[in-house]
Order: structure tokens, then sequence, then C-alpha cells
């Protein structure tokens, strides 16, 4: 008699769950202003996000949403959830989103002007009671070598080193989730360049997770695995950084070139969201 397989073999492995979920949120500010409509994403753990759109599509507001930060502007999360390492962190204040593990910076830097570069990095450390600060100081330099030069007031820093002592004071927070918000803005090519390197060098040798908002778009996807588009406060594609780069939408509205479309002379804007929504 023929014996029937009964062993059916170890069970498929489950995909891990996103560091960060953001499920079908809005956002009001002053109780009247509806900025976000429902908007979802997902940032896998170890992963560059690139979070993409034109001025006003809400890419600053959700990163606001994400760390705690839009009590300051009389903002809210009026719906839906916001989880990190699958525990909801909406509704908790910013200083214990930094706890949790994650930190902005901030569009246009946000250094304090009057303190040193090295006072302003400690800043950074605020949350954290262990002796590694020290240290991470070090490990800051390290990455940054100029920033040990400058000892004066970082109000005297080039806007590329103010970028760089940004970014390093969120390093001193020992963050597993950076949001960076247009880390370019108001840089020369050659220092964009620079700073993406230094974005991607962190994101390989630390493993730090960074959700991206930047306006160079090309940038953005070349150094991300992942990335979405907004408009008017809704996520309108998403997809992985190579399929967007190729898709003509994409090239046409925000990588500065289309077969299809040589001339913005004319263009309306509603075009875009009547194709994607």
């Amino acid at each position: 008699m023929e014996q029937r397989a009964t062993d059916a073999g170890p069970p498929a492995p489950q995909p891990a769950p996103p560091l960060l979920q953001v499920n079908n949120i809005e956002v009001v500010y002053n109780d009247i202003i509806l900025v976000l409509r429902g908007l979802s994403l997902s940032v896998p753990k170890g992963e560059i996000v690139a979070l993409l759109g034109a001025n006003g599509a809400g890419k600053s507001t959700t990163l606001k949403a994400i760390s705690g930060l839009l009590w300051g502007e009389d903002g809210a999360v009026t719906r839906g959830e916001i989880l990190f390492e699958g525990e909801r962190i909406n509704g908790l204040a910013g200083d214990k989103i930094v706890r949790r593990g994650i930190f902005q910076v901030m569009e246009g830097r946000r250094i304090i002007a009057d303190m040193t570069c090295l006072e302003n990095l400690k800043l950074g450390a605020f949350t954290r009671r262990d002796r590694g600060v020290r240290r991470d100081i070090e490990m800051v330099y390290d990455y940054f070598p100029r920033l040990k030069e400058r000892t004066g007031l970082a109000g005297y820093l080039s806007g590329g080193e103010q970028q760089m002592l940004a970014i390093g004071r969120a390093l001193m927070a020992r963050p597993k989730l950076i949001l960076m918000d247009e880390p370019s803005m108001g840089l020369s090519p050659l220092l964009v360049k620079e700073v993406f390197g230094i974005i991607r060098k962190l994101n390989r040798d630390l493993g730090i997770t960074i959700l991206l908002v930047e306006q160079n778009a090309r940038m953005a996807l070349q150094a991300a695995s992942h990335g979405y588009i907004m408009e008017q406060g809704k996520i309108v594609l998403d997809g992985t950084a190579s399929e967007l780069i190729g898709n003509e939408d994409v090239k046409e509205f925000y990588l500065g070139g289309s077969e299809e479309r040589r001339s913005f002379k004319n263009l309306k804007s509603f075009r875009r969201r009547k194709r994607w929504l």
C-alpha cells in the first residue's frame, strides 16, 4: 500500500513587520484645515525610503506627525495611527518619541546659531543618561571631520557644514529612525552629492533607517530602496526606487525629462492627479 506523504515541510517565513507603519492618518491644523487625507506608508527596518512631492503636498507635515511636533503649530493627528516597532506613538510628546528612537532633522537645519558645534552635538544627546556621549561625539567627528575643526559659533558655519552638524546632532540621540526634511536645500550641487553620500554611508555603516523628504527627486531615488509620491495630502504612487525612476509620469514631473513631453508650458497639476488617483 502506497504511503501518503503527510509532511508539508516547514512553514514559509513571514516577512518582518516594518519599523514604521503609518495607517490612514488625517492631520488637521487649527481644528479646520485638513492637510493629510488618509495617508498610509511603511518604512522597513534598515532601509532608506523617499517621500517626494511638490511644495505644499504635505511631506513636512507627515514627518512632524511621526515625530510628535505638530502641537507647536496647532496641528493634530485626528484619525488613523502611527506605529513604531509595533507600538502606537501618535499622541506621545516629542521628547518621548525621541527616546523611542526617532529623530527629525528639520528643514533649514535649525541648528542653534549662538552655540558652538560641540554644544549643538551635546544638545542632541539631551535624552540620554549613559556614559557614551563623548565616544559618540568622536564618532560624529569621524564622519564629519570639518566639524572638529570648527570651534566657533555654529552660526558662522557654511550651509553644508550646518547640514552636517544637523545630521551629527541627530546621531547623538542614537536613533533607530532618522526623518530627514530637505537635506539638500540651499546647497551647491557638489555639497548635495557629499551630503547624500553621507546619508548612504550612515545607513550602510550604522544600519540607521531613514525616511527622506527631498525636492531633488533624482538624488533621493538613487539613495532610496523605495519611494512614495504625495499630492494634496495623499499618497498617489509608490514603488521601488527603480520602478519610480523608470515611470514616465515620474520622469515627466519630478526627474526633468520624458519621451512624451519636453515642455512644461501650460501644464496643469490636475492632469497628474487624474492619472495617478
